[in-house]
């Protein structure tokens, strides 16, 4: 499975996390209603790349630029940022500032890691097509040190909140993937529905699933774990906690915008509004 890793993760969140940049955070933490046990995760929407990261990077700039369009969730924050404003309960989001080529947060940072196989494991040191994208040789522990660990520590701690506030928690990955397959993926030969939702055995339900199903039932098909599955849960919580709850939901980017990196298009406010009645029925469910 090549999305399913759950950072180790230990300590509190705030509304921020620093990149080591004055003026700059790596993830935010988006307040929703006190009483909402939703926590929408969008960890690959950015495109932003700070310069000193940049320039540990072999492509040029137009290099880079394509990789980006091929790599990012392009508008998924967008798309949770409408279901927050739609849905009757709030829910909270945890986003992503940074783009995925700084650090992976849905990636283990050790062996664990399958996609490691690729070179893309917690940082890259490979594109979508397999060419270098760092070079050979490259130390991943300061990015490990500066934003992988932190944003670990800012997605259990928002987990944590829920759970005091609310007694369950329910993550909800928001995600994209492409209607062809990339070099990099492992198991890109599966079937490539509309909307693929990722599960997982301890942490998603079957009221869970169920609810996602019909929410996204009017877009032509929704698989499970393919081409992508798993969840992404902290590993305080992994296997534990049966009050935290996970759910990936992968939207094919055919449905909404041009590909690769083009403008949303109006089936962006539809799946918007697909994921805010996700939430509510999430929101209900006891």
């Amino acid at each position: 499975m090549n999305e399913t890793p759950r950072a180790d993760t230990t300590g509190t969140a705030g509304t921020a996390g620093t990149t080591g940049a004055p003026g700059t955070a790596s993830f935010a933490l988006l307040p929703g209603a006190p009483d909402s046990p939703v926590l929408l995760h969008v960890p690959h929407s950015s495109r932003a790349v700070p310069p000193d990261v940049r320039a540990g990077i072999l492509l040029g700039d137009d290099e880079l630029a394509r990789e980006l369009d091929h790599i990012t969730d392009a508008h998924t924050a967008e798309i949770a940022a409408s279901a927050a404003a739609t849905a009757g309960t709030a829910p909270w989001r945890f986003v992503n500032r940074l783009s995925r080529l700084v650090v992976d947060p849905e990636r283990f940072p050790d062996e664990r890691e399958e996609m490691a196989a690729v070179g893309m494991g917690a940082v890259y040191t490979r594109t979508t097509h397999r060419a270098g994208l760092r070079p050979d040789g490259f130390d991943p522990a300061p990015l490990l040190d500066r934003y992988f660990a932190p944003y670990a520590r800012g997605m259990t701690g928002a987990v944590a909140d829920r759970l005091a506030a609310t007694g369950r928690a329910v993550v909800i990955d928001v995600h994209s993937y492409p209607g062809e397959p990339l070099p990099y993926e492992l198991h890109g030969d599966g079937p490539r529905p509309p909307v693929c939702l990722g599960t997982d055995a301890f942490h998603t339900p079957p009221a869970l699933l169920d609810a996602a199903r019909e929410a996204f039932g009017g877009f032509g098909g929704v698989g499970t774990d393919s081409p992508f599955a798993g969840t992404y849960v902290p590993l305080r919580y992994y296997g534990r906690e049966p009050r935290v709850h996970a759910l990936m939901v992968e939207m094919r980017r055919d449905l909404y915008m041009s590909e690769p990196g083009g403008a949303a298009g109006p089936g962006a406010a539809a799946l918007g509004a697909a994921l805010a009645h996700l939430v509510d029925a999430v929101s209900r469910t006891v």
